[in-house]
């Protein structure tokens, strides 16, 4: 049995736990309106939040690039800036729209393989009804540690060499748990690497025609567009 450790919230980060999520509800609620399904994921859905937690909104099957762009702007939500990012060359590219520094909606260009989408639910995520109903999720941290909500704030226990049963408890393949744990033991070992791909969008610069521009050059996003 691994080690359990329990946490107890203080009514300041209860509040912190309500504003973020208040702000997450506003940021999700026009693409909600435009029948375009989103979710949060990371602290904001399993409830261990900090003041330096990032507002993440992810759109895991979306439509074009520019009816989000759309259905953002039509509630006057602008951004700050627009990249395209691909991990490592065998990740799908996404899409990132920045409102602020910690706030920012993303999408994949690319259709996601099943591990891909996995990745959401190992770190917990909610859609705008859970999210409202105050409901919370377990999902896995930074630390490789596994957030467990309780009434009063959460369990944390070690992921490592329980791969299997977080899997299984987390409803994802267990694949999606080893490549986790692999990356961040060597993020710990050798500090953030860099992405395959970054590419920061003009203002007047589309995702789609960026997206194919890039393809020409890079064989590895190529390769994910067929």
């Amino acid at each position: 049995m691994s080690d359990r450790v329990e946490v107890r919230y203080g009514e300041e980060r209860w509040a912190l736990l309500r504003s973020l999520r208040g702000e997450t509800s506003a940021l999700m609620r026009p693409l909600v309106a435009a029948h375009i399904d989103c979710l949060t994921y990371g602290s904001l859905a399993r409830g261990d939040v900090k003041p330096t937690s990032d507002v993440d909104i992810f759109l895991p099957s979306p439509p074009s690039p520019e009816l989000i762009e759309a259905a953002l702007e039509r509630a006057g939500i602008r951004s700050s800036e627009r990249e395209i990012i691909q991990a490592t060359p065998g990740y799908a590219a996404k899409g990132y729209v920045y409102i602020s520094e910690r706030r920012c909606y993303s999408f994949p260009l690319v259709p996601l393989l099943p591990t891909e989408r996995d990745f959401y639910s190992f770190a917990g995520s909610v859609d705008l009804k859970q999210l409202e109903d105050g409901t919370r999720v377990p999902g896995v941290d930074k630390r490789l540690m596994l957030i467990e909500p309780t009434p009063g704030g959460h369990v944390e226990s070690a992921v490592t060499g329980r791969e299997g049963e977080i899997a299984r408890l987390l409803g994802v393949d267990v694949r999606i748990v080893m490549e986790r744990v692999r990356t961040l033991e060597r993020r710990r070992a050798v500090g953030r690497t860099g992405v395959y791909l970054k590419h920061i969008l003009e203002s007047d610069e589309g995702f789609g025609e960026a997206l194919h521009r890039l393809s020409l050059s890079r064989p590895a996003v190529r390769k994910r567009l067929v």
